[in-house]
């Protein structure tokens, strides 16, 4: 990245992964970075801020149920100097906006940042427009739901309006099963990142859609999408529908494709989202694009780095230029392929973990990463962040890179006891 100066750019909450993937990146004292009090006490995030030279300050601010961007720049005035806003995490979308639009910067905008924040105005926005969904309803208690189920051939989908990462989403397959289900999605067990107060959430009950699931990743300046992109997704079979990998490009036919792209940035105009990425996340039925979630932020779960490795470009610093007021040129086509394959240990005390060496050997290979230790407690994966580490490859095509992956993942066991 260019070095614009010292605090040029405020990043909003982040994941302490988030934070490393910039530490080789941004000059030194160009970052401010705002979070939670309680969350800096929890995660010693102040001792982190000190390890990584590009972040400036750190700054204490109530951000996740509500940011007075006014109140903040008046008493931080330095603020004012900055020359983008990010969110580094979902909690933190309404807030950049917000905080972006106080300091006329470019950014998503307040009003769709809420939409995209709330899983029921996102359904709402996209009914009216005539955006294909599944059947949906906001409900307040098990009964609701289990007799929505009923109507739609037994099955549903729970999931709560404000939450990330797959976290309290579940498929249930039986109208028996809701009651006992309600509590994981309508008071879900919360990630580090969360305030220690809470965050309101209700419950959607939806139909559940067949199919396999895409992303659309979108850059958008002003209005305008400028670089799109469609990722082949992957999920575990089963209750919970986490992704398990993920490949760009899709290998979808081009006319699904330019479907998809087209849905996602009438999706995008129809809610006003100005400057910054769109992520939207499908499933074809019937040929018909059919929204799944939206998310006014950067992809998780390594695609970001799928796509700079497929288009031979710089995905992140392009979207930060985004922010910064420009509109960068980025290939349209890739050159190969690249995907990621999540690893999955059973449940219980990680003993060993074998076959390190033979994943990285296989041809095409470009990580292995583990986020279990021995020793570590490992239990059943219900959001992203319980999975075990990923293994990523490079192919010529979207094919071969996929089958790299899907390779080097088999050769490692998580042996739990």
């Amino acid at each position: 990245m260019q070095d614009l100066g010292r605090e040029h750019m405020i990043i909003i909450g982040a994941s302490h992964g988030m934070l490393r993937w910039f530490a080789d990146d941004l000059p030194a004292d160009s970052v401010v970075l705002i979070e939670e009090p309680d969350v800096i006490g929890r995660r010693d995030v102040d001792r982190l801020a000190e390890q990584m030279p590009f972040i400036s300050r750190l700054v204490a601010a109530e951000y996740q149920t509500g940011l007075d961007a006014d109140a903040l720049i008046a008493r931080e005035p330095g603020l004012a100097a900055a020359r983008l806003v990010m969110p580094g995490t979902e909690w933190a979308v309404g807030a950049t906006a917000r905080l972006a639009d106080a300091l006329g910067l470019p950014g998503a905008g307040s009003a769709a940042a809420d939409i995209f924040t709330d899983k029921h105005r996102m359904r709402l926005l996209a009914a009216k427009v005539g955006l294909a969904n599944p059947a949906f309803e906001l409900v307040d208690d098990p009964a609701a739901a289990a007799a929505f189920a009923r109507r739609h051939g037994g099955r549903c989908v729970l999931k709560p309006t404000r939450r990330s990462g797959s976290l309290g989403v579940q498929i249930l397959d039986d109208p028996q099963d809701v009651a006992d289900a309600w509590a994981e999605t309508a008071d879900p067990a919360d990630t580090p990142e969360v305030v220690d107060r809470g965050l309101p959430t209700a419950v959607l009950v939806e139909q559940v859609l067949d199919g396999r699931e895409h992303s659309v990743e979108l850059l958008v300046a002003d209005g305008e999408v400028f670089f799109g992109n469609v990722t082949d997704k992957r999920v575990l079979l089963g209750r919970r529908p986490v992704e398990s990998g993920h490949t760009v490009p899709t290998l979808l036919p081009d006319d699904a494709r330019q479907a998809l792209l087209d849905a996602a940035t009438r999706l995008g105009r129809a809610a006003g989202f100005r400057t910054g990425v769109l992520h939207s996340e499908w499933i074809m039925v019937d040929g018909v694009p059919t929204l799944v979630e939206c998310a006014a932020r950067l992809p998780g779960d390594m695609i970001t780095a799928l796509i700079s490795i497929a288009y031979e470009c710089g995905f992140i610093e392009a979207y930060l230029r985004t922010l910064r007021g420009e509109r960068p040129t980025l290939p349209t086509r890739t050159t190969g392929g690249a995907a990621v394959e999540f690893l999955v240990a059973p449940p219980g005390t990680v003993n060993t973990i074998e076959g390190v060496r033979a994943a990285r050997r296989v041809a095409g290979v470009l990580n292995v990463q583990f986020d279990v230790t021995v020793g570590a407690s490992v239990g059943e994966v219900t959001n992203s962040l319980a999975r075990s580490g990923h293994v990523m490859a490079w192919g010529v095509d979207p094919t071969e890179a996929t089958s790299a992956a899907a390779k080097a993942a088999e050769q490692i066991q998580i042996v739990t006891g």
